[in-house]
């Protein structure tokens, strides 16, 4: 059999023309080029070596994470880093080791922050390997699949449907190739393609196919720059970074004049003790800075992307990690995400007396026409394999916003046919009584194809009006055996699971049903859905399964639940998944899905499997979920070491802590239990308001915390006395911190599970082995003198965690984030 007879071989032809890959494109009104010439068999492996020597090779790199250096980068060169190095340098001058050592935790937090994420990096970029798309180019008239690093100019590259242009060109060939433009130009209606015409890089094949020739490759492609930002999604807005920045800001602002004051106090009072002075203002300000709030963020995420990464789940950009935990509403398409790809043909029902060996014969012929069918065809194919010599004159091939293929045939005994395979229900009027049986087989959630004759020619915008019911071809969608358990943890998880298919309305809520999910029973035909987005968004909200959505639906839909408040995830597979894709929160693909749905998404599963998915939202809510509460630790530190400052200022009195004090307290009290809680599970859906409900927790944690401690350190000074009363004074003053700071912790450590008050303990027990151990009492500086003060030590330590645990729950009924 042959192929298209109307398939067109070449275009024009300017041999030698020269490109002028210099001249500057414009992605809506592009200039041509001009063309070079089309040769179907590709270039040859010598001209490939040439254009390989002088640099015509698509380099453009393509990366899924930050460079090494970025990362370096990143994790050293940071304001705090700045203003903990220029202090570690003074303290190495003029003080012993141990006030230094906040500049050693320092140092070993940001090893640890770029060791894990270039652990994620290195995660990352195998799995991006893994999931690169490879087109399909001639060579030496064969065509074979490369890494789209390797195109080099004026190669000839294949285009199916799914596929994403990766390089700007003239088409050569062109067989019914319609082209998504959309995320380069905004124009949402696919553009027919002839050959002659040009193809930008970052658009998408919707149906047909064809060859094109490239004219631009690597940086010299402006379009290829456009396509790269459209297709590396970022959220526009990550509530937790901006969170933090703006935190951090604030602190920067409080920490100057505090500090300035801090500074000329203590050199005031201690006249006679310039290198004591100089190390109690540093004591004073490096507490004040949450550096480890940064680090402690981005060693969960990368943590995130590496336990995501084993479970072959390839985040494209770290942030969509914190997408996910606010996911309340999870849009997923049913081809591909609910059911298996594959399909199975049950049973061909002709109609009208129509001959079944003579609808085998023509569904074979249509089977034989497409070089690249999707699902439902494939099934045909295998059911009714071609063997008439019949020859096909046109073809149209499956677009998912008409919902039919077609093609003409000269079978060879002087008859012509026009025959188109679709959906039933937009190929027949509304009331035919075909529809009454092929409902009664979607109620079972099959599938259901027509194949009808045409009365009129396929290039007719018409081609279906009175066309001739000859066939139902009826389909069985394998069910994925993960995908009931994965929609009852969505409910489970308060998570709202909306079924949105392009397939016959009944069909979908009858797999739906079969699948367990709530509402299947009430399905919408979405081509009744109101257009205005407030009326779409009840619509949404108050059912669970849509049929019959066309791709530019879906992306209303999305916007529809995004307007009502929703953080909206989707995930799809096929070429009409895009759009929606692109506008979702959180765009989730499939690994064998195409190559524009890859493109777009910020998460690919790239073992092809739904039930990967609550392990995604999980990860995303542990990192978000823990970051939140530890956060409240840091930020609590922050407070109290700020209004300590202030109020040594006004009372004009030594600063109570040298460095080595507070280092200790930050390990013990912070430092380490924020690392194990930051990686602990945690299931809670991530709240918005970030910075609200991290200080509404820190401002009266810290105050009564600074107030608790310097109160003793006051007692202390009226009760000691001789030269060694300040180390005494200290060693009080540092018993309520920490007591009081370790109330906060258990606050924190919530629910308590047997780790969890494990940690605690060791933390206390390592406080305790530091007051009792003599060399450590030395090292530190910390030597509790007599009974009274200690003990008034901790009576003001228990009254202020009394204070902190009233606050904290008042803080819950009265500002409840």
């Amino acid at each position: 059999m042959t192929q298209r007879a109307k398939t067109e071989q070449g275009g024009p032809e300017r041999a030698g023309a020269a490109i002028d890959a210099g001249a500057e494109l414009d992605p809506v009104h592009p200039v041509k080029p001009p063309a070079p010439r089309f040769t179907p068999e590709g270039l040859s492996a010598a001209q490939v070596a040439e254009r390989v020597a002088r640099g015509d090779v698509n380099d453009v790199p393509v990366r899924s994470s930050r460079s090494t250096t970025e990362i370096v980068r990143a994790n050293v060169f940071t304001r705090f880093n700045a203003i903990i190095g220029v202090l570690w340098v003074i303290m190495l001058i003029v003080a012993p080791i141990q006030d230094s050592l906040f500049g050693f935790v320092i140092i070993a937090n940001t090893g640890i922050g770029i060791i894990q994420e270039l652990r994620a990096k290195k995660t990352l970029d195998g799995l991006a390997l893994i999931g690169e798309a490879k087109p399909s180019v001639r060579r030496d008239g064969a065509t074979a699949e490369i890494s789209t690093s390797a195109i080099v100019l004026e190669d000839v590259i294949e285009l199916g449907p799914g596929d994403k242009v990766v390089v700007d060109g003239v088409v050569g060939e062109a067989d019914g190739l319609e082209i998504d433009e959309s995320l380069l130009t905004g124009e949402a209606d696919p553009v027919l393609k002839k050959p002659g015409d040009q193809v930008m890089s970052g658009s998408f094949v919707v149906a047909g196919g064809g060859a094109f020739t490239a004219t631009r490759v690597g940086r010299e492609a402006y379009a290829a720059q456009l396509a790269e930002e459209a297709s590396r999604f970022t959220l526009v807005h990550s509530e937790l970074r901006s969170g933090i920045s703006t935190i951090l800001k604030y602190v920067t602002w409080m920490m100057i004049p505090t500090s300035i004051g801090l500074i000329i106090s203590q050199l005031v009072v201690k006249e006679n003790n310039l290198k004591d002075a100089i190390a109690r203002t540093v004591g004073g300000i490096v507490p004040m800075i949450p550096e480890g709030l940064v680090l402690l963020t981005s060693v969960a995420f990368a943590i995130g992307v590496i336990r995501l990464g084993r479970q072959q789940c390839l985040v494209q950009e770290l942030p969509a990690i914190e997408g996910l935990a606010r996911v309340d509403v999870v849009c997923l398409d049913k081809t591909g995400t609910l059911t298996e790809g594959g399909m199975d043909v049950t049973e061909l029902r002709p109609l009208g007396g129509a001959d079944p060996g003579y609808v085998k014969k023509v569904l074979g012929a249509l089977g034989e026409s497409d070089p690249r069918p999707n699902a439902s065809l494939q099934a045909v194919i295998d059911a009714y394999p071609d063997s008439a010599e019949w020859r096909c004159t046109e073809s149209l091939p499956f677009s998912s916003a008409r919902k039919y293929s077609g093609a003409s045939f000269s079978e060879g005994d002087g008859e012509n046919n026009t025959w188109l395979l679709g959906a039933p229900d937009v190929l027949l009027p509304a009331g035919d009584p075909a529809l009454e049986e092929i409902d009664g087989l979607n109620e079972q959630g099959l599938r259901v194809l027509l194949l009808a004759r045409a009365t009129r020619e396929l290039d007719d915008a018409a081609v279906a009006a009175g066309a001739r019911p000859t066939a139902l071809i009826v389909l069985e969608q394998r069910l994925r055996p993960d995908a009931a358990d994965t929609l009852r943890y969505f409910e489970e998880q308060d998570v709202k699971a909306k079924v949105i298919s392009g397939d016959n309305a009944v069909s979908v809520g009858a797999v739906a049903g079969k699948l367990g999910l709530p509402g299947a029973q009430n399905t919408v035909d979405a081509r009744g859905l109101p257009t205005e987005r407030t009326g779409m968004a009840a619509v949404l909200d108050g059912n669970s399964v849509f049929g019959r959505v066309t791709p530019q639906q879906k992306r209303d839909m999305v916007g529809a639940l995004q307007s009502n408040g929703h953080t909206v995830a989707m995930t799809g597979d096929g070429v009409n998944d895009v759009l929606a894709l692109k506008d979702a929160d959180i765009g989730v693909s499939m690994g064998s899905g195409s190559e524009a749905t890859r493109a777009v998404a910020q998460i690919v599963l790239l073992n092809n499997s739904f039930a990967t998915l609550p392990s995604v939202v999980a990860e995303g809510r542990r990192v978000i979920g823990n970051i939140t509460r530890v956060a409240t630790l840091f930020l609590t530190k922050t407070v109290y070491s700020v209004l300590l400052a202030v109020l040594v200022v006004c009372s004009q009195v030594e600063y109570p802590f040298l460095p080595r004090h507070l280092t200790l307290l930050s390990t013990l009290t912070i430092g380490i239990p924020a690392f194990f809680l930051a990686l602990a599970p945690n299931k809670e859906r991530a709240k918005p308001h970030f910075v609200k409900r991290v200080m509404r927790y820190a401002i009266p944690g810290g105050v009564i915390a600074a107030t608790a401690t310097f109160i003793t350190y006051v007692v202390a000074r009226a009760h000691y006395t001789g030269p060694d009363a300040l180390e005494a004074e200290t060693s009080a003053a540092t018993l309520t911190l920490f007591l009081t700071s370790m109330w906060v912790l258990a606050i924190i450590a919530r629910p308590y599970t047997w780790w969890r008050v494990g940690l605690v303990g060791a933390m206390g027990g390592a406080f305790l082995i530091v007051l009792v151990v003599p060399w450590l009492q030395e090292f530190f500086q910390l030597k509790l003198v007599g009974v009274t003060m200690p003990w008034i030590a901790v009576a003001i330590a228990v009254g202020a965690a009394a204070l902190i645990e009233c606050g904290f729950r008042w803080v819950d009924r009265r500002f409840p984030a």
